[in-house]
């Protein structure tokens, strides 16, 4: 006589991001500059890579922050962004907005380079000659991957 045995079959779980690993560093880089301006601090501390020194470069040239510094701890490299605020305390960067991110990402044409708050604000795009403000490749007769909006 024989006996049935129960087979167990590996159950399917959906897998998490293990902690620290971030999935879009471009957003978090930018949320760590809102959350960081909305509470009046003077700088902020994001994990450096090259495509973020290069958004923080076009933001002080732009005049939205005051500087950036690269601190290396060992392995790893920290950018330190230095706020900049105005006579009233009132901040410079009122807004920032990711705009092309992993799951969609947004390209623009030269002649369709977005404005920003009607001109008042700036598009950060990524470009074949690397990343710029919308003005500067809109000069320069670039398109590319539209990163996001500051104001």
């Amino acid at each position: 006589m024989m006996m049935a045995t129960a087979v167990k079959t590996p159950t399917k779980t959906a897998r998490k991001a293990p902690a620290g690993i971030v999935s879009d560093p471009i957003a978090d880089m930018l949320t760590r500059i809102r959350n960081a301006n909305a509470a009046r601090h003077a700088e902020v501390k994001v994990p450096a890579s090259r495509l973020k020194l290069e958004i923080a470069r076009v933001l002080k040239d732009e005049g939205y922050i005051a500087g950036y510094d690269v601190e290396a701890d060992g392995t790893t490299q920290t950018m330190r962004i230095i706020f900049k605020s105005r006579p009233d305390r009132t901040r410079v960067i009122s807004g920032v907005k990711r705009i092309s991110r992993p799951g969609l990402r947004v390209y623009a044409r030269k002649t369709e380079i977005p404005r920003v708050l009607g001109g008042l604000g700036i598009a950060i795009l990524s470009t074949a000659e690397g990343v710029m403000s919308g003005r500067q490749a809109q000069r320069q007769g670039f398109g590319g991957e539209v990163l996001a909006y500051v104001w």
